[in-house]
């Protein structure tokens, strides 16, 4: 019985202001997947990009009006019923607010998965590396997959995409149409 209380006191003991929420956990566990992109990855830079990652599509959110899932807000988007919200849009967007951080020891990279997929629509994303380091050595940061819930994780074991660097994917496009025939992405 004295467990129970101790338990239920204990649950008094902190406000509601100061009990961390899961946006605050995912602050946290971005920060350190981004920390653990390399030694020379500054804290303070980590935990500001982790931050805004986090926060800033909740923002977009709300400002692209996302009441339903991505494919659904795609419809409606192309549609004209609502003025943003492609995934081009977030990611372009997220590395516009990522940028203004002026980072020294982390980079951003642009990605696009599906380009060559048929059945798959295409997919925009940003990426955050250490500075130096290439796309595939970073994280995804993709909030348009969750409108505007952040997923983010290492490009290669994201099996829902299959991400290449953006201006290999607009090489690729750009010898299809000049009938070039190049090799599958």
């Amino acid at each position: 019985m004295s467990l129970l209380a101790a338990i239920a006191l204990g649950g008094c003991a902190t406000s509601p202001e100061m009990r961390a929420t899961p946006d605050d956990v995912k602050i946290i566990e971005l920060t350190q997947a981004i920390l653990a992109l390399g030694p020379q990855v500054d804290p303070a830079e980590a935990a500001r990009a982790a931050r805004v990652a986090v926060q800033y599509p909740r923002q977009l959110a709300v400002a692209y009006n996302v009441t339903d899932s991505a494919i659904v807000h795609n419809m409606k988007v192309n549609a004209g019923l609502r003025p943003r919200g492609l995934c081009w849009h977030w990611a372009h967007d997220m590395e516009a607010r990522l940028m203004q951080e002026d980072f020294d020891t982390l980079a951003l990279h642009q990605s696009i998965a599906n380009a060559d997929a048929t059945f798959r629509i295409e997919h925009s994303s940003v990426v955050i590396s250490a500075r130096g380091d290439g796309m595939f050595d970073g994280l995804i940061l993709d909030p348009w997959r969750f409108g505007g819930a952040l997923y983010w994780g290492a490009p290669r074991d994201d099996s829902a995409y299959k991400w290449r660097p953006r201006q290999e994917v607009w090489d690729y496009k750009r010898e299809r149409r000049a009938g070039l025939n190049p090799a599958p992405l």
